[in-house]
């Protein structure tokens, strides 16, 4: 591949989705939900970041995603949004790398499990990457907060975290909390979850 091809990210990513506090995908690999889909929202912000020599460091991200089984059993429709402040040769780029095109994990396998996309749609994106109680918004359309797992007898916030020593698929340590919120509201697909399966993770990825 050619060095204007290469690309790498390291972000920020904030993970919530409609299976339970240990979601069922990250471990079995079918979702645990009441319908037996997935139904997710993901926010990205690039600590750092390039295609090629393009840099993309700073750049905001949210990933709508809805499958009506398992993901790997595919069929699945995603919505890209991109912040507002980005340039139209960064927003291609991140379009490129997030649709697979470019190559590499895990875009290159999750591209592979849709059968719609749409976007990029280009839109303010409010970003709050705290480890703990992190959050993402785009007014009227999505939002997400996630707070920390509580003890049910003394009401104290609880530390938790999950590992892959040998690698993740999405992350290999990811800091574990519950949604306040997690809502979308899109001609595409809607939905709301609340009190379910939330993590805050550093990932780095490239092709």
């Amino acid at each position: 591949m050619s060095n204007e091809n290469n690309w790498i990210l390291e972000m920020h990513q904030i993970e919530s989705c409609n299976c339970s506090h240990g979601c069922g995908c990250q471990f079995a690999g079918f979702p645990d939900s009441d319908t037996g889909g997935c139904e997710a929202l993901i926010g990205f912000s690039v600590k750092s970041g390039h295609l090629g020599n393009l840099d993309l460091t700073g750049i905001k991200i949210v990933l709508a995603a809805s499958w009506p089984k398992a993901i790997h059993e595919g069929n699945g429709r995603a919505i890209l949004f991109i912040d507002s402040s980005v340039q139209e040769d960064k927003i291609n780029a991140i379009a490129t790398i997030f649709s697979g095109q470019a190559g590499g994990m895990p875009f290159e396998a999750l591209a592979g499990t849709f059968s719609q996309i749409e976007g990029p749609i280009i839109c303010a994106i409010a970003m709050n990457t705290d480890d703990h109680r992190p959050s993402f918004s785009i007014a009227d359309i999505v939002n997400v907060q996630h707070i920390p797992l509580t003890d049910p007898m003394t009401g104290e916030d609880k530390k938790v975290s999950i590992s892959f020593p040998d690698g993740g698929f999405l992350w290999n340590e990811g800091i574990i909390g519950t949604t306040k919120a997690m809502s979308l509201n899109h001609p595409a697909f809607s939905f709301e979850h609340v009190g379910r399966f939330a993590a805050k993770a550093e990932v780095k990825w490239g092709n």
